[in-house]
């Protein structure tokens, strides 16, 4: 299974194309050292594949290296590290939608804040969900006027929970 997660990885193969390779390749199949007939499916290859553990992969580069520094191919003294690119759902970064971030992490910070032992002597209001609405008014407002109403409105209630977060942690 080293061996197929290495040769997915080389090759930046999906699993079900891994299968397709190892049924079809000699050259795959003779690295991967399975015998003719021995043709696992993607499931039992992703199975096996991401049941290998993170401290068996260390223990496989320190081995990679130790060979490496042994046989003066490599000092070893720096590696590459993955820089795997992951594809998630990240709201495009506008002005309003920043500071709706902060308003909800500071609120959320003061939120727990109240919930120490012995509880802080400091006041705030949660303005989260007038500060979504104007978000979305900035988002959606097809005329000017009302945008700049919103964000005005939206920059008020920003300054609020800064207020609120100087107070709880001058």
């Amino acid at each position: 299974m080293l061996r197929c997660a290495i040769l997915t990885q080389y090759r930046e193969l999906t699993y079900e194309e891994l299968a397709f390779h190892l049924e079809d390749s000699d050259a795959f199949r003779s690295f991967a050292r399975l015998e003719m007939g021995q043709y696992p499916s993607k499931s039992i290859l992703q199975e096996n594949i991401k049941g290998i553990t993170e401290e068996t992969w260390e223990a496989i580069h320190r081995d990679v290296l130790e060979y490496a520094a042994r046989e003066n191919i490599e000092k070893g003294r720096t590696i590459r590290v993955d820089a795997t690119a992951v594809e998630t759902d990240i709201h495009y970064p506008t002005d309003s939608t920043l500071l709706a971030d902060g308003v909800r992490i500071i609120t959320r910070w003061l939120t727990e804040g109240k919930e120490l032992v012995p509880q802080p002597a400091y006041q705030f209001s949660d303005h989260q969900r007038v500060v979504k609405k104007r978000v979305m008014t900035i988002l959606n407002a097809k005329k000017d006027d009302v945008r700049q109403r919103a964000y005005r409105d939206l920059l008020h209630y920003a300054h609020l929970v800064r207020g609120y977060a100087e107070s709880a942690f001058p």
